[in-house]
């Protein structure tokens, strides 16, 4: 596994962090023996930094599994869904309640890394950030950063000082943000972290036209946007489109990979990247996962060739948009 830094906290964090929002909801029916059983296989493979949030439902799992196991390990969680998109909602007082429940369904005495969970750009001013300041003094949080939608919205982020990372969805179908964002985070010493790299499961490669989703899967219900922002799933890219880059890519993979992997690893040819985010439900879809993190490095001319797949397909449905 490699390690990289993860902005000013002097976290060493692994390439690959398993994401958990598939353990608890929005993604169909859920088995916590078997989630638990990944998240053990995860961390047997040297993954030592783990995403979730209160919304997810699968913060009690990560509890569990820092009682059951030694080995240290970093957990990220988010806050202020349940109030999003109302700015109102991001008062001192809810802010600390999101805390405390978090704490508790945790099992810990202070967080990680706490975020806030995707909000309206209105919530980027001093006053909220001034509260979480005062959560790291009283010793409720140790970092905080943001996760976000746009590319906007991280840019008014790093304009805090104590912003220590910034969540925001980069992958082969959203690559506007090594354009235009990665550099200005790098001088601000703010840790990028990629999240939904396999654009919701249209880059594992195993997807139809005739592919279906449980009612309860965001992949149904929020295509056009319907409950949240609908860059969240397959990243924005309408799904035949998708399917049909998929397609182009595919004959681009390295000997012995997965398009997959290639995906995976292309995110991390980019140096800005902390670590990028990749969900998982089974052991062994963590272990394929996982192999990105050792591939040797993209060629130039495969980088071009994804790039020029990206210009042809995708640029045009989501480069205007986030």
């Amino acid at each position: 596994m490699e390690y990289r830094d993860l902005g000013r906290t002097g976290w060493k964090v692994s390439a690959i962090r398993l994401g958990t929002w598939a353990m608890g909801s929005a993604w169909g029916a859920v088995d916590d023996r078997l989630s638990l059983a990944t998240l053990n296989r995860v961390l047997d493979l040297g993954v030592n930094f783990f995403d979730t949030a209160d919304a997810y439902g699968s913060e009690p799992l990560l509890g569990q599994l820092r009682r059951q196991r030694k080995e240290p390990f970093y957990i990220a969680t988010k806050m202020g869904m349940g109030v999003n998109p109302d700015p109102h909602g991001y008062s001192r007082r809810n802010l600390a309640y999101f805390v405390e429940n978090s704490l508790r369904s945790l099992g810990v005495e202070t967080i990680d890394l706490m975020q806030l969970h995707c909000p309206p750009i209105q919530v980027y001013n001093a006053e909220v950030f001034g509260i979480l300041d005062d959560l790291v003094k009283q010793g409720m949080i140790r970092y905080y950063g943001v996760s976000v939608e746009r590319i906007a919205e991280a840019e008014r982020a790093i304009q805090f000082p104590n912003v220590q990372s910034v969540m925001i969805i980069f992958n082969i179908f959203r690559q506007r943000p090594a354009e235009s964002f990665f550099d200005k985070a790098k001088k601000a010493g703010v840790g990028i972290i990629a999240r939904v790299p396999l654009a919701s499961g249209l880059l594992t490669g195993k997807m139809t036209p005739a592919s279906t989703f449980a009612r309860d899967d965001h992949r149904t219900f929020n295509r056009q946007g319907q409950a949240f922002d609908r860059g969240e799933t397959f990243s924005g890219v309408d799904f035949m489109t998708g399917l049909q880059a998929v397609e182009e890519l595919r004959p681009l993979v390295p000997q012995g990979s997965s398009i997959a992997q290639m995906a995976l690893r292309w995110i991390l040819m980019f140096e800005a990247v902390s670590c990028t985010v990749a969900g998982a439900r089974r052991p062994e879809q963590v272990e394929d996962n996982l192999r990105a993190a050792s591939l040797p490095p993209l060629s130039d001319s495969l980088m071009l060739e994804i790039a020029a797949i990206y210009d042809w397909l995708i640029r045009p449905q989501v480069g205007a948009h986030w």
